[in-house]
C-alpha cells in the first residue's frame, strides 16, 4: 500500500540566490537554418570576373610592375578576391565575410573611381593627365573603364542592392585608412629609389615630390586622407539609413497559433 496523498504540501522554503542570473542569447543559425542564395553568388562572380579582367587586361597592356603599382590595379585585386569569396560563400548557404573587410573593399575601389573621374580624368582639373597626354584610345580606354568606371559601380550596386544593411560600424572607418596610409609611403618611397625623369616615377601628378616638394604633396595627402576618412564616415552613415534589399521569412520550425475567442 502507498501512503495517501496529503491535501495540503506545506511551502517549499525558496532557494536562496547564490549568484546572479547571466543572460544568455540564442544564435539565430539555432532556429533559422542556412539560406542558399544561387543568384547572388552568380552576380558576385561576375563582379569578381570584371574586375579581374580590367587587371588582366591594364597588365597585358603595359608594364607589370608599374601597373600592379597603381592603387585602381591593387584596389580592384583585393575586390575581386572579396567578391569571389562573397560568391562561393551565397552559394554553398555560409555565413557572410566580415562587415569589416567587405567594406574596406567597397572604399578602396570607390576611392580609385572618384579620384580618377575628379582629378585625373577631368580636363578642369590641375592634376588631369588626359588634358596632357589625351585620353587613352583602343583597350586602353577599356582597361581605364573598368578599372575606374565598372568595377566600382558594380562594387557599389553589390551594397545596395545584395548586401543586408546595418554590419559597417564607426569604429571599421579609422583603420580603413591603414592601408590609404601605407600606399603613401610606398609611392614615396617607390620614387625615392627611381632614377628622376624616369617615365613612371610619379604615378599620380598632386603626389610628384620632384615637381612640387615633399610640403606640397604632404599637404595633398592630407586634404585626399581626410576626404577618404569622411567617404568612409559617409558609407556607415548610409549603411545604417538604407533599406534592407534581402529582408526575407525564414522558417525557423516555431509557429505562432492564434488566440482563441
Amino acid at each position: 500500500m502507498t501512503a495517501p496523498i496529503p491535501r495540503d504540501i506545506p511551502d517549499l522554503p525558496p532557494i536562496p540566490r547564490t549568484h546572479a542570473l547571466l543572460p544568455s542569447s540564442v544564435p539565430a543559425t539555432a532556429v533559422v537554418p542556412p539560406v542558399r542564395r544561387p543568384l547572388v553568388g552568380v552576380l558576385r562572380l561576375l563582379v569578381a570576373l570584371t574586375a579581374a579582367a580590367g587587371v588582366t587586361l591594364a597588365v597585358l597592356l603595359g608594364s607589370a610592375p608599374l601597373v600592379l603599382s597603381h592603387f585602381a590595379v591593387q584596389s580592384s585585386i583585393l575586390l575581386a578576391l572579396v567578391t569571389l569569396l562573397s560568391a562561393r560563400r551565397a552559394w554553398t548557404a555560409r555565413r557572410p565575410l566580415p562587415a569589416a573587410l567587405t567594406g574596406a573593399a567597397l572604399l578602396y575601389v570607390t576611392i580609385s573611381g572618384l579620384v580618377y573621374h575628379l582629378l585625373l580624368a577631368d580636363a578642369a582639373s590641375p592634376f588631369s593627365v588626359t588634358a596632357a597626354t589625351g585620353a587613352p584610345g583602343g583597350w586602353h580606354t577599356v582597361a581605364h573603364h573598368l578599372l575606374h568606371t565598372v568595377t566600382p559601380a558594380a562594387a557599389v550596386l553589390d551594397w545596395l542592392l545584395l548586401t543586408a544593411p546595418g554590419h559597417l560600424r564607426l569604429r571599421q572607418a579609422a583603420p580603413w585608412m591603414l592601408y590609404p596610409l601605407a600606399y603613401l609611403a610606398f609611392l614615396l618611397i617607390r620614387a625615392e629609389l627611381i632614377t628622376p625623369g624616369s617615365p613612371g616615377r610619379s604615378l599620380y601628378p598632386f603626389l610628384d615630390a620632384g615637381a612640387h616638394g615633399y610640403k606640397h604633396i604632404l599637404a595633398n595627402a592630407l586634404l585626399l586622407g581626410l576626404s577618404f576618412y569622411a567617404l568612409a564616415l559617409l558609407l556607415v552613415a548610409l549603411d545604417h539609413t538604407r533599406p534592407n534589399p534581402i529582408r526575407h521569412r525564414a522558417k525557423t520550425g516555431f509557429r505562432l497559433q492564434p488566440p482563441v475567442g
